[in-house]
């Protein structure tokens, strides 16, 4: 479907739907040739060959923070710092664009939010090296958009379209992390009220720390390890839309099997009492990577002593690209969510003000 068959249509919050996202993208092909990896549905960040004798690319990203105001500084960088992982790269310089809302900022506000992310990026070290502060009018909440750049040695770079007929796709962690992490702070009144025990939102809410969002410390054991074909941080959508994002990139058939796929008890408990799938959740912390069968063995032993959780839960089929679930109904084709789950909550926010 084109673009312009689409015009005057409206668009729900979220992600931008993959279809339209598409037509866009093809309306304005890069023609600059050191461009090694330029946009496309499912590849974390883009590549750029800077030129020179050093043998190495820079890999660029940019997200924003739009679902939880606590801690969105650490968010920030650590949700750019994994797109630039996920390229088997190091990510080296950060900018933030921040804007706070007119009503309800001061100047202690904005400073927790620099130290949030002075902190982060002297823990990854990373340097902030510029970025746009502002009071917005019209914004309830504060919004954080990170912008990551990072280098990676060009025979080591590593794409989400990379996986190959005959792989394993294994999933390191979870699913959930960062969302069950932005449930319990962004609703622990209600949580509570529900009669949750406050342990339980405690330890939810420190999800963002342990299992954590990043996946610096998987990217970089996976890569040390073993030859690694795809990798993939699945975050907006949850793990299933990022199986679905790994099958476009790559042009396979990601075969999934759906009981093997881990979920925290925590993640499992919270989305019950939202009414939320934790496959369709905002997913960071997770990572998705494809490798050979005869690499399983050094990549399993890598992690086990890592004390990183290492799950196979598919594989990697001849094209077309789509996602076929196995469990006890049997063998399907199954569809991405339209939007992450958690927005439902956001829905009925809106609804509650009119």
């Amino acid at each position: 479907m084109r673009a312009e068959k689409m015009r005057g249509r409206s668009l729900k919050t979220g992600k931008l739907d993959m279809e339209v996202l598409q037509s866009f993208l093809e309306r304005y092909p890069v023609e600059d040739p050191r461009v090694i990896l330029g946009p496309k549905i499912g590849e974390d960040a883009s590549v750029v060959d800077p030129g020179g004798q050093g043998g190495q690319y820079w890999v660029m990203t940019s997200d924003p923070i739009t679902f939880t105001t606590d801690e969105i500084g650490y968010y920030g960088v650590v949700v750019n710092n994994n797109d630039i992982d996920t390229r088997g790269a190091i990510p080296r310089w950060f900018l933030a664009t921040l804007l706070f809302p007119e009503e309800e900022t001061d100047t202690q506000l904005v400073e927790k939010v620099f130290l949030q992310i002075g902190d982060a990026c002297r823990r990854f070290g990373i340097s902030l090296i510029g970025g746009h502060t502002e009071i917005t009018p019209g914004i309830p909440r504060p919004i954080l958009s990170g912008h990551m750049i990072g280098e990676v040695p060009k025979e080591k770079l590593v794409t989400t379209g990379g996986a190959r007929e005959g792989d394993l796709l294994l999933l390191v962690k979870g699913v959930c992390i960062e969302g069950t992490s932005i449930l319990a702070r962004e609703r622990e009144r209600e949580l509570l009220a529900r009669g949750l025990a406050p342990s339980l939102i405690q330890r939810a809410r420190t999800f963002i720390f342990e299992p954590g969002i990043e996946v610096l410390s998987a990217a970089r054991t996976a890569t040390g390890a073993a030859t690694i074909h795809s990798m993939h941080d699945p975050t907006e959508g949850g793990v299933l839309n990022g199986i679905v994002e790994m099958a476009i990139a790559s042009g396979k058939e990601m075969e999934v099997e759906l009981a093997k796929i881990p979920i925290y008890r925590e993640s499992k408990i919270l989305c019950r009492e939202f009414g939320l799938d934790p496959l369709g959740v905002i997913a960071s912390g997770a990572l998705l990577l494809t490798v050979a069968p005869e690499e399983l063995p050094p990549l399993a032993s890598a992690f086990a002593k890592a004390a990183l959780p290492l799950e196979v839960i598919g594989k990697v089929n001849k094209g077309p690209s789509r996602v076929i679930a196995r469990d006890e109904k049997g063998r399907r084709e199954i569809q991405p969510f339209s939007r992450d789950e958690i927005l439902k909550l956001y829905d009925e926010e809106a609804r509650s003000d009119r």
